[in-house]
């Protein structure tokens, strides 16, 4: 089975393909393939000491108790020592110990700020295909992913944590799962942690990394100047591959000179003393780059989640995308860029390595003006825009205006195909996520960060749907929520909320989406739109209506209907007297359920909406049955037979004889009720889809005006595109 690595939002998880979400993942118990770096070198005796700690007995066992969490080894060092390699170095060894799998999540950002816990939960429960409900709090979150690894004997990698506030949320309760956590210092907090603190390679292996990238010539006719290298970076591999990187690019160059350099350089009087021999190797690896990457480089600290592919670079140099895939290669071989395993026939995508990031945002902002930065940013955030009204276009290929939009666009914006379309979406979402984010949070440029949320938005709806991709719309949400308070934009807000509050309904949190709904209300109100003050009046009403409340229900619904009937919206009209209708049927106001449906109904057929008018007059039926009219009941039933025939609906005119039948049968007459049935049988012969529910006569089909149930639509067609 074909696996991959999937962050999401900051974590990364290892995700097969298939999950019913928008990072896809298996209902099967979630197998990661864990990978070695093809450069990891050395760290035997690390090695030893973590895989002995595994089976070594812990704190519980020798106070006699049985351990109930699984056990938690830490690697502790700096960034650039290496300590994610061995990480990765280690669940590949161990990988066949752990038949349900290798999970990943990164618990930092790239600007150094942590992950939130209920982010990286997000990530691993769809790493393990298990829902997510959009919404949900942390603690909520972070018991389903225990609950999820209980019984299964499973790896988690938690790569770069900056406390044990994030580690122990999602430590398994059962002892068959393993935890490496990454982390710069102790874990001061998560029980039983067996520490492994790296240092620098030893020597041998580091001149062999060394070798690895500058080629193994020069490193074998001078092994005392790859020794002084090698003392000169501390041993640190990140710095190694630097310098090692510099070598390669430079066939001239000799090792001799590349120590001779190295000394001249400032010893870095911004990093600590750890910190000076990378900082001193990203120096000499950016001051051997040709000018034209230079300033590639260092807006690549720009890159959200630190993620690039020759599109970002070129939106944010401003340069040729031929150009920025060149000067990312050239990145890859020096080793200043990661490259991503390749997903299907997407171009190559890489990753600044996180010890680098810093070092690149501290270059850029003393070499870029502020405006530039800026600049580059939107420049970034347009190309996206772009880039999405693309991927959601190619799921409308059929509507001619689409196609002629697709066709103006430059050819490496546009997608071969649907498919193309969503394995983009799904492999960049991460990435684009982040970046809905950081341009949300910078302020600066909030009318690109709306259009890039819409448009993100959009293309994850039409390709996933809006139940699958609803963890991920509900963050959206929020975030238009953010810009649209930040900027007192009330239409915007009321969109927000309404959004949100269908999400929470869908939930199952009925409270919480009134309240949204409420402020959405207020919102609506400021901003005067009419269709945005109905809907929320209608929201409210649907939310009384779950709760039981029917006088609330009726209350609020009869608000919606006189704002339709002051602005004589017919259909509208027809569909408010068949929800009040509905919701008097349940408190048991027979009269009154009659006279709304009464009005439902003569709405349709002014409407000449003859599937609606059928659907109105079953359920006046209905009602008149209960309210212990059956003659009357059975009347009405049968002109609507009659009316639904003359529609030509032969799936509704069914649905409304098994009614009628159903009715006869409790009247007596069960000869009438099997005839009626036998007609019913009849006319769905042919049917694709079966014989309908018992509540299909009186639920609206796409173009009726009567709904029994309103389902919740999504309101984003308010955030404007500006």
């Amino acid at each position: 089975m074909a696996e991959r690595a999937v962050e999401t939002g900051g974590g990364m998880a290892a995700v097969p393909p298939g999950r019913r979400s928008a990072v896809p993942a298996a209902s099967a118990p979630a197998r990661a393939a864990a990978f070695a770096l093809p450069g990891f070198v050395g760290r035997r005796r690390e090695l030893e000491e973590l895989r002995a700690d595994i089976v070594r007995a812990g704190l519980d066992t020798l106070a006699g108790r049985k351990s109930g969490r699984g056990r938690v080894l830490l690697i502790a060092g700096r960034p650039g020592s290496g300590r994610t390699a061995l990480a990765e170095e280690l669940a590949a060894q161990l990988a066949g110990r752990y038949p349900d799998g290798v999970l990943r999540a990164r618990l930092t950002e790239t600007d150094g700020s942590p992950v939130p816990t209920e982010r990286t939960a997000r990530a691993l429960l769809a790493a393990l295909g298990e829902p997510v409900p959009p919404g949900a709090e942390e603690d909520e979150l972070t018991q389903a992913v225990r609950d999820a690894l209980r019984g299964r004997r499973a790896l988690l990698v938690l790569d770069d944590a900056a406390g044990a506030e994030q580690v122990d949320p999602l430590l398994p309760d059962k002892s068959e799962c393993l935890v490496v956590a990454v982390s710069r210092g102790p874990l001061t907090g998560v029980p039983d942690v067996r520490p492994c603190t790296l240092g620098g390679l030893d020597t041998a292996s580091a001149v062999d990394l060394l070798e690895r990238y500058a080629g193994p010539t020069r490193i074998t006719c001078d092994p005392a100047a790859a020794q002084a290298v090698v003392e000169e970076c501390g041993g640190q591999p990140a710095a190694l591959v630097l310098v090692g990187g510099r070598l390669a690019a430079l066939s001239k160059l000799s090792v001799v000179d590349a120590v001779t350099r190295l000394r001249e350089l400032p010893p870095g009087d911004g990093h600590d003393i750890a910190g000076r021999p990378l900082a001193r190797a990203f120096r000499l690896a950016h001051e051997a780059l040709p000018a034209p990457s230079v300033r590639i480089l260092r807006l690549l600290a720009l890159a959200p989640a630190g993620a690039v592919d020759a599109h970002t670079a070129s939106a944010l140099a401003g340069c040729s995308v031929p150009a920025a895939q060149t000067a990312l290669e050239d990145f890859e071989a020096r080793g200043l860029l990661r490259a991503e395993p390749a997903t299907g026939s997407l171009p190559p995508q890489y990753r600044v390595p996180g010890c680098l990031t810093a070092l690149l945002r501290d270059l850029m902002q003393s070499q870029e003006r502020p405006a530039e930065i800026e600049l580059a940013r939107a420049r970034m955030l347009e190309r996206t825009v772009r880039q999405l009204h693309s991927c959601r276009a190619a799921t409308r290929t059929d509507d001619p205006l689409t196609r002629k939009r697709l066709a103006e666009l430059p050819r490496p914006l546009r997608f071969a195909s649907p498919q193309a379309a969503a394995e983009w979406l799904r492999c960049r979402l991460p990435a684009l996520l982040a970046a809905a984010r950081l341009a949300v949070q910078d302020g600066h440029l909030d009318t690109l960060a709306r259009r890039l949320v819409s448009a993100l938005t959009r293309a994850l709806t039409a390709h996933f749907g809006a139940e699958e991709a609803g963890p991920e719309l509900y963050g959206l949400h929020q975030l238009v929520l953010d810009v649209a308070q930040r900027c007192e934009m009330p239409l915007e807000k009321a969109a927000a909320l309404l959004n949100l509050g269908d999400l929470d309904a869908r939930a199952g949190r009925v409270p919480t989406a009134l309240g949204r709904y409420r402020e959405a209300l207020d919102a609506a109100r400021q901003a005067g739109d009419p269709y945005a003050i109905s809907r929320s009046l209608e929201s409210i009403a649907a939310s009384y209506h779950e709760l039981g409340d029917w006088q609330r229900a009726v209350d609020w619904y009869g608000r919606a209907l006189e704002l339709r009937l002051t602005r004589g919206e017919l259909a509208d009209e027809a569909r408010l007297y068949g929800r009040l209708g509905a919701v008097r049927a349940y408190a048991g106001q027979w009269n009154e359920a009659l006279r709304d449906w009464r009005a439902a109904a003569a709405a349709c057929r002014r409407l000449r909406d003859l599937p609606g008018h059928a659907r109105a007059l079953t359920e006046i039926a209905r009602v008149q049955e209960y309210a212990g009219r059956p003659q009357e009941a059975l009347r009405t039933c049968r002109e609507a037979v009659e009316c639904a025939r003359q529609a030509g609906d032969d799936r509704l005119r069914a649905a409304v004889l098994l009614r009628l039948a159903d009715m006869l049968e409790r009247l007596g007459d069960p000869g009438a009720a099997g005839e009626h049935r036998a007609a019913a049988g009849e006319l769905l012969v042919a049917g694709p889809d079966g014989p309908p529910s018992a509540g299909h006569a009186g639920a609206a089909g796409p173009g009726s005006a009567i709904a029994s149930v309103p389902p919740p639509t999504e309101a984003e067609g308010y955030l404007r595109n500006q």
